[in-house]
């Protein structure tokens, strides 16, 4: 049975002569769960892809906004950079949306684009800046790992302890 309520999986797409490309099926399907019209879209805050989906991460970005005061600094940069400079891009019949030169500028797209599944959204890369960016989680995962790995071994943080009987 297919995953419908969250984006999963890693999905390399082609632009088409009129800089459509095409939503993969999987992810359209998520996005027809969730019943947002359209695809939000907004540039990530620390990588050259923009995050995207529906509903469900405009209820992850109002939760985060709502840790900060309304009037605060916090509140109105993420509010600018999440909600302002977002777009509401239109997709049509065939589930293809028309990526904007703002969001190709910002992503470098030009004829291929990946489209990455992140659980409530997915990002979308230009492939090689894709691939560094992969490399780069894989290493800092690894990093992760070992160092849970050794606080396990140390007797360390008993949320990450198997448990074991008791004596």
């Amino acid at each position: 049975m297919a995953c419908v309520d969250r984006f999963v999986s890693t999905i390399t797409s082609k632009l088409d002569a009129k800089g459509r490309i095409s939503i993969p099926a999987a992810f359209r399907q998520v996005l027809a769960t969730d019943g947002f019209e359209g695809l939000y879209v907004h540039r990530c805050l620390d990588a050259e892809a923009v995050d995207c989906g529906g509903n469900g991460l405009l209820r992850e970005i109002d939760a985060l906004l709502a840790t900060f005061s309304p009037y605060s600094e916090e509140h109105d940069l993420l509010s600018t950079a999440l909600l302002g400079a977002s777009e509401i891009l239109k997709v049509d019949s065939e589930g293809r949306v028309v990526l904007t030169e703002g969001v190709k500028g910002y992503t470098g797209i030009v004829s291929e684009a990946v489209f990455v599944g992140q659980g409530y959204k997915f990002q979308i890369w230009e492939p090689s800046r894709f691939r560094a960016h992969l490399e780069e989680a894989k290493r800092k995962v690894r990093d992760v790992r070992k160092m849970l790995s050794a606080r396990h071994a140390a007797g360390g943080d008993p949320v990450t302890r198997t448990q074991g009987a008791r004596e």
